[in-house]
């Protein structure tokens, strides 16, 4: 067990029980220390789902098997494993799918594609294709509306703290609760959502308008985090909706009647997001980074995200050294418009260089006394257009190499 990040938040909101969801997590033996490693959530009949899986050429087993059943829309339960990723384990992986799959589906009585299924851990190496089914029945008889401290445990690798964020919102004169876990630490840079993360609403929301709105957040929250540049072949973000509140019809993913699930939607995710990012292998810095003046928003992010993968930006901002001339190296490789001759740095709302100049009373000091703190702020404006985005990353310490160079041993 690592040391806690000292960038974990000092209060975790505790969940609600929400309408429609049961929860449990316990040790069945997939992680050698013995921790919990296996979560099961229960949702009621009829409720949808909506979700965001890795892009990664090399995908999980149980990757494949949601893309498949995202399709249907509908979701009665949801499996997740730590400690062993099922992935790259071929036809073996593909068995203890189907195995854990159809044992889910005779305890909920559901048909199989209502199963959801997700896994983490090591790469590479096979699971019995029963071990996980067999273990299914002490957590059907264990689930609970309140099993959420046990649930968020369960899915943890490397992490040092687990992630939960909870809000509220109004549809109509209804009020409705989202609540979600997710985890991560290592193998962060997500391309279309995150490590793992599952959130719950008691909301009647359709599956196509669900998903509308997933991705909408989604794509402004974990799609703006890195930690290291690596995008897991596990990434699975899902979104299930019980439909338990009752409250006006819900029809589309824009418009007032949607517009406070809607944000509060995306307020979770990006809470959900930069916890991760605060919980970054061997992180002692959590660092912002705004962008504008872009051609576009996704040229700003991708902007972004070069800055924040750069081992030399992030190495600079863990020694507390005021080195931008690296920021004006990331922006440069990052692909996107800029101009060298219009662009401008700051660090803690402190100006560096205005207009492709230094400023010309910059005072270094200033900037190493900000660098001592444990956020950081980088701001950049690359002077071609309107566009921005924020993205978040850490600092690269020692501590990464240590996690990373024991992971297996």
């Amino acid at each position: 067990m690592f040391a806690k990040s000292p960038l974990a938040p000092e209060t975790f909101p505790e969940i609600p029980a929400i309408a429609g969801v049961r929860v449990a997590g316990m040790a069945v033996g997939l992680k050698e220390s013995g921790r919990r490693d296996l979560f099961v959530a229960e949702l009621a009949k009829g409720s949808t789902i909506a979700g965001l899986l890795t892009r990664s050429a090399c995908p999980s087993a149980p990757v494949d098997w949601c893309r498949r059943g995202l399709s249907g829309g509908r979701a009665r339960a949801i499996v997740v494993n730590s400690g062993n990723a099922n992935a790259f384990t071929g036809k073996a992986g593909d068995r203890t799918v189907t195995h854990t799959v159809s044992e889910a589906a005779r305890l909920f009585k559901c048909p199989k594609k209502e199963v959801f299924v997700a896994s983490t851990g090591v790469i590479g190496v096979p699971v019995g294709q029963d071990y996980i089914s067999r273990q299914l029945p002490r957590l059907h008889q264990a689930l609970s509306p309140n099993g959420w401290a046990e649930a968020s445990q369960a899915i943890m690798t490397t992490d040092t703290f687990p992630k939960v964020a909870v809000r509220r919102a109004r549809i109509g004169d209804t009020e409705v609760t989202l609540a979600g876990i997710a985890k991560g630490s290592g193998m962060i840079a997500p391309d279309m959502a995150t490590m793992l993360s599952f959130v719950f609403t008691d909301a009647a929301i359709p599956a196509k308008v669900l998903q509308a709105l997933l991705r909408r957040a989604g794509d402004r929250s974990f799609n703006c985090i890195t930690v290291d540049s690596d995008t897991s072949t596990s990434d699975t973000l899902l979104l299930a909706a019980t439909g338990q509140a009752k409250h006006p019809a819900v029809k589309s993913a824009s418009g007032k009647l949607i517009a406070g699930f809607k944000e509060a939607l995306e307020s979770l995710l990006v809470d959900l997001a930069t916890q991760v990012v605060k919980d970054g292998e061997g992180a002692q810095k959590f660092v912002t980074i705004d962008v504008k003046g872009a051609a576009t928003d996704a040229a700003a992010r991708r902007i972004g995200l070069a800055i924040g993968n750069s081992p030399l930006v992030k190495t600079a901002i863990a020694g507390g050294d005021a080195n931008w001339g690296r920021i004006v190296m990331a922006v440069g490789k990052a692909g996107e418009k800029a101009d060298r001759d219009r662009l401008s740095i700051s660090f803690g709302g402190i100006a560096i260089t205005r207009r492709g100049k230094r400023v010309p009373d910059y005072d270094e000091s200033k900037v190493e006394q900000h660098l001592r703190g444990k956020s950081i702020d980088v701001a950049v404006d690359v002077g071609v257009g309107k566009g921005a985005a924020r993205v978040w990353t850490c600092d690269l310490t020692h501590g990464y190499i240590e996690i990373n160079a024991d992971y297996r041993t």
